[in-house]
């Protein structure tokens, strides 16, 4: 009876360590980036698996990283801000960082312009998590008063401009 216990207790870790190995195997990003209808202002929302935010700074900065850490927002908002950003003629939109929360297992990082935008002609820059992990898949959903749709962005696509496409009445 013992060596059952064991043997299952082996099964079990294995087939644990399995199911891990096995259960991340595509990396993705979304990003909703949208007019406030109120004060024409863009806000943006990125949604990332947190553990692998939290793996590519702590191999970036060869430190032990989690939401314990004291940096923990500043150097997840430094990474963020070198690796997405919009501009409309060559010049960057300035967005605010207005903060982050990590929710079961999801971080969600909350930024938004400071001045009246609209989507239409901006160039939309999104490498983030790419250079780390080479199947990592970006996508930004945007959406304004009048257009909405969605942008891909991988190793080989890393910035891409939003087109006003109108269809023919």
């Amino acid at each position: 009876m013992h060596s059952f216990k064991v043997l299952t207790l082996v099964s079990l870790i294995l087939l644990g360590w399995a199911s891990t190995a096995l259960a991340h195997t595509y990396f993705l990003g979304l990003t909703e980036l949208s007019i406030n209808t109120n004060n024409k202002k863009i806000e943006i929302i990125h949604q990332f698996t947190a553990h692998d935010v939290e793996n590519l700074i702590a191999e970036q900065q060869q430190i032990n990283f989690s939401p314990e850490h004291p940096k923990y927002e500043q150097l997840i908002k430094k990474y963020i801000e070198k690796h997405f950003f919009i501009k409309r003629n060559e010049n960057l939109i300035k967005l605010n960082w207005v903060g982050l929360e990590v929710h079961l297992g999801k971080i969600y990082i909350y930024q938004e312009s400071d001045s009246e935008h609209f989507l239409s002609g901006l160039v939309v820059k999104n490498d983030l998590l790419i250079d780390a992990y080479s199947k990592q898949i970006n996508t930004v959903n945007y959406q304004d008063m009048v257009m909405k749709g969605s942008l891909m962005f991988s190793q080989t696509q890393k910035s891409v401009k939003i087109e006003n496409i109108t269809s023919p009445q």
